[in-house]
């Protein structure tokens, strides 16, 4: 057996560790005990990964137009495409379209061959679509784009505010570590701000349900109370930040008073003011805010918003207390790192920097640098789709599904000259409409580092020799380079040599200027690089000084001496250094001089707390920022609504995201049938009111309608939904539905300055969509779906399933299904037909081995999809299940799991509510002692305790 091998999960930005243990009968995941992100734990998508690296449908050769070749054709023809357009056209007729997907060393190169040797900044990257409003914000408060805080630090706190992030299905492990936290002590304080009554309120204290885009409003109102209560470090504000006089006019004149936020957010006064008085009387506050503020067209004013309130009280650059954006793929970071934004330059650097670059190109020796911008993601596409660009190359990423208005994207890359894709999947979307199909190396067949959301460098290592042709990415960037005539910028033999160059070009011009330095990384040796443990930047070239830290005589076992290049030592146990500021507040007690908040803070915790050593630098710590006068700046935020308003037409919001065990558009978590379980079609969710009024039924099929597109989904009521609102997951694609991409239904608006999209706030309608039938079939092999009007497929153990509707009604459906299923003029047949209610079912058997099967009904009641899925996994099958199969039912009920809750030992909804009524239990502990559920990642925990208050309450009499 090989030796074990430890790496990255390649899903959200928590940036997990893994240890992988390669084994002929399959590859065993488990989490990294070891690595500081996780410490063990994976979410349900990460102890997938073992069943998602199989190579059915894999790209494995390249292709030009259409056909299999080898790489030096394909190279070459690529390389001849761009250079044609740069010579006919100019430098910015071409882009480059990437994504969070690929890793540091990948991103580097395409950015390097981008903005310094064709000299075109038109390399943006599906980051946009989700993390640039933060990165804009960072740029505006620090001067630079850097998240202050760690996952450490969420368990130091008192208070943690979770800002548009459902955080229990978007980031388990880190809502985990809350969880914990929470136990350990309980006094933590946990407040959600969402319209959604999400997962992640089961843990919250308080959850303020504020209407979509009023978030400006209720931070501005926050600075303004803190303000007027005396809530401020004036020290800190005067001595380490500019510009607090005029946000706090603005924010005085828009918020108002608490009463009009109240009502300009539509959440209670009494709640509103227990938040304020939360934040105003806790000193150890970290503020974890994601896409539920960043995709918006004002995400980066709610950001600013945000971190204002942390510079006016000086919970910022100290322990426990901060605002944290949590990024939402692996390499977020990474690619920030490397300018992999179209208005970035490598290194932190800025693009509207003349010496910026000029150092760039220095050290790149390249024969230009690009000069201005370039195209942001949307508007990217508008350029391709108006002819202004002409060669695009996407990596990694499926716009034709992720961008908003997608049926525009889709549009244009049919018009586009020359669209190459690079890949390890080889039909999406977006490979459809590709001239040029280049193979990738997957997670797992691939080398170079990944940085998360806390800034930690982590390594993804090699544990499985690429298939077919499939090439790293860098390595597929690099070869075009070359034969574009750079080879001299791209003779690069391993990941290792790309990460050194990244490294000492983050030292270049930096002096402390910048705060990303991995300078001291710049020397590894490629063993060394094999072996980087996990690592938290800066990592600046190590100095002789000595660093003391407060109440210590050495720094503590395995930390650095770290220095930050101008003079000034942080202590990397995150502790004051000499001539940092003291901590202002006491624990929940206001600073010296400043008036107890009139707002009923209450009393703070007894005792003031010794913090454990964090390990890393902690930014801000000395009270330097990154503007060039070393101050924070307070930035005005004037509130204005989302982008495009409600009307007669369109009255309901569509906002999208992600659902609990899905990832992206599903090439990877869609092969793997235990994580398909939980939510097997698309869906759409929905006010029961709403759905009233809008002449609706949960469990049938609707269209919801935008401006820009339809699509078509069930419609659901989960009772997490505000009124006047719904919400449609962002996975399902053209590959795994007919109708129900959500991207060609979200409006085009940006924010001005990130130029990120408003993927939450779409004007909707929700509408009836009448079909004559629906049903579903599971099939050993794939079907050819004939007369349905809407499906969606999903992997089972061992078969596919098929949702369908339809609207052409046959009179004998015996044909139809026969030709649906594939079934052999010899098999064993069984039918069911009730003509006069429009009831058929039909299977066929070889020697007794269900192959496959078709139920439908004018009506949602269909049977169990788990029972009937369950039969594929028996040998033969009985009597009794073949009479089940004509009825319908499982002549024993309990066969019925029904729909999987814990997707982690396939736990379902009935066999739980079995358990919880007839064995009593009545805690998520003894649930996990008897059937394992919610004992492994813990995603499904809160449906769990959802369930024991359903069977609690229907054991009132």
């Amino acid at each position: 057996m090989n030796a074990p091998v430890r790496t990255t999960c390649p899903y959200c930005g928590v940036g997990c560790g893994i240890i992988v243990q390669p084994a002929a009968e399959g590859h065993r995941v488990a989490g990294d005990p070891e690595h500081p992100a996780n410490f063990g734990r994976l979410c349900s998508k990460g102890a997938a990964l073992g069943e998602t690296l199989g190579l059915d449908g894999r790209l494995l050769n390249p292709r030009v137009l259409g056909r299999d070749t080898d790489w030096s054709e394909a190279l070459q023809y690529v390389a001849n495409g761009f250079n044609r357009v740069i010579q006919e056209h100019g430098p910015d007729a071409v882009a480059f379209y990437v994504s969070g997907q690929l890793l540091t060393e990948d991103y580097y190169v395409a950015n390097k061959l981008m903005k310094g040797y064709i000299g075109s900044a038109n390399i943006d990257t599906n980051s946009r679509l989700c993390m640039s409003s933060a990165v804009a914000a960072h740029k505006r408060a620090f001067g630079e784009d850097l998240v202050p805080v760690s996952y450490e630090d969420l368990e130091l706190a008192d208070l943690i505010v979770l800002v548009g992030s459902n955080t229990a299905w978007c980031h388990p492990v880190v809502f985990q570590r809350l969880v914990k936290a929470k136990e350990r002590r309980p006094e933590i304080k946990i407040v959600v701000i969402d319209p959604r009554a999400t997962p992640t309120c089961d843990i919250a204290d308080l959850h303020l349900p504020i209407k979509a885009g009023t978030d400006v409003w209720l931070f501005n109102g926050l600075l303004d109370c803190l303000h007027q209560h005396g809530i401020e470090d004036r020290a800190f504000i005067d001595a380490h930040t500019a510009g607090a006089e005029r946000a706090l006019t603005v924010a005085q004149n828009t918020a108002g008073g608490t009463a009009a936020v109240a009502r300009l957010c539509a959440i209670e006064l009494t709640a509103l003011e227990e938040f304020y008085r939360l934040f105003a009387r806790t000193q150890r506050v970290v503020t974890l805010f994601s896409q539920g503020v960043n995709q918006s067209s004002s995400g980066t004013d709610k950001a600013n918003s945000i971190i204002n309130c942390h510079l006016l009280t000086g919970r910022i650059g100290i322990q426990g207390a901060g605002p944290f954006s949590i990024t939402g793929q692996p390499n977020a970071m990474g690619g920030r790192e490397v300018g992999g934004l179209a208005n970035m330059l490598a290194a932190h650097m800025d693009l509207d920097n003349s010496e910026h670059r000029r150092i760039v190109q220095d050290f790149w020796r390249s024969p230009r640098i690009a000069q201005r911008p370039g195209l942001k993601a949307v508007d990217l596409f508008e350029a391709i789709h108006a002819g202004k660009i002409k060669a695009v190359w996407i990596a990694a990423t499926n716009p034709v599904v992720s961008l908003p208005n997608a049926n525009r994207a889709r549009a244009a890359l049919g018009r586009c000259e020359l669209v190459v894709v690079s890949d390890c999947a080889a039909e999406t979307d977006t490979t459809a409409l590709a001239h040029v199909l280049l193979p990738a190396a997957a997670w797992g067949e691939k080398d170079g580092t990944v940085t998360n959301s806390e800034r930690r460098i982590s390594r993804q290592r090699i544990f499985l020799p690429p298939p077919g042709g499939a090439k790293p990415d860098w390595w597929i960037f690099s070869e075009v380079a070359k034969r574009m005539g750079f080879a001299g910028g791209f003779q690069y033999g391993s990941a290792h040599e790309i990460f050194i160059e990244h490294a000492k070009l983050s030292t270049q011009g930096n002096g402390g200027s910048r705060a990303f330095d991995i300078g001291g990384l710049a020397a590894l040796e490629p063993e060394g690089y094999a072996a980087l443990a996990p690592t938290r930047w800066p990592v600046p070239v190590p100095v002789s000084v000595s660093v003391t830290l407060t109440g210590a005589s050495e720094p503590p076992a395995g930390t650095h001496e770290l220095s930050n290049g101008a003079g000034q030592h942080s202590a990397c146990a995150g502790e004051p250094s000499n001539g940092r500021r003291e901590l202002p507040i006491g624990v929940g007690q206001p600073p010296t001089g400043m008036r107890q908040p009139p707002i009923g803070a209450g009393q703070p915790p007894s005792g003031a707390r010794e913090f454990p050593n964090s390990t890393g630098e902690r930014l801000f710590a000395d009270g330097r920022f990154f503007h060039p006068d070393g101050r924070a700046r307070f930035i005005a935020t004037t509130p204005r609504p989302p982008a495009y308003a409600l009307d007669e037409e369109y009255p309901l919001v569509l906002n999208t995201g992600r659902v609990r065990d899905q990832w992206h558009t599903m090439t990877r978590t869609g092969k793997s049938a235990r994580l398909m379980a939980h939510d097997p079609e698309p869906f759409v969710d929905m006010h029961p009111q709403d759905a009233l009024l809008s002449g609706v039924r949960v469990g049938e099929f609707v269209r919801v309608i935008t401006r820009w597109g339809s699509l078509v989904a069930r419609l659901r009521s989960s009772g997490e939904m505000p009124r006047r609102m719904i919400f449609v997951p962002m996975h399902w694609t053209n590959m795994f539905s007919a109708d129900a991409r959500v991207g060609a239904l979200v409006n085009p608006a940006v924010d001005e300055l990130s130029g990120e999209p408003e993927s939450k706030h779409t004007p909707a309608r929700v509408t009836s969509f009448v079909v004559a039938w629906q049903g579903f079939a599971l099939s050993r092999r794939p079907l050819v779906l004939r007369d349905a009007a809407w499906w969606s497929s999903t992997p089972g153990e061992d078969f596919l399933r098929y949702e369908l509707a339809g609207h052409r009604v046959f009179r004998d459906w015996a044909p139809w299904a026969r030709r649906l299923l594939q079934a052999p003029p010899d098999a064993d047949w069984l039918e069911y037909v009730d003509r006069a209610t429009g009831v058929y079912r039909a299977a066929y058997l070889i020697d007794d081995k269900i192959q496959a099967c078709v139920f439908l009904s004018p009506r949602p009641d269909l049977p169990p999809r788990a029972w009937v899925s369950s039969l594929f996994a028996k040998r033969t099958l009985a009597d009794c299940d073949r009479a089940g199969l004509l009825m319908g039912q499982p002549a024993d009920a309990t066969s019925d799991i029904g729909a999987v809750v814990c997707s982690c030992f396939g736990v379902g909804r009935n066999t739980l509510c079995v358990a919880i009524r007839d064995l009593g239990l009545r805690s998520t502990e003894q649930i996990g002692q008897r059937l394992r559920a919610g004992t492994n990642c813990g995603s499904c925990l809160p449906e769990l305790k959802a369930l024991l208050n359903e069977q609690s309450e229907a054991l009132v009499p």
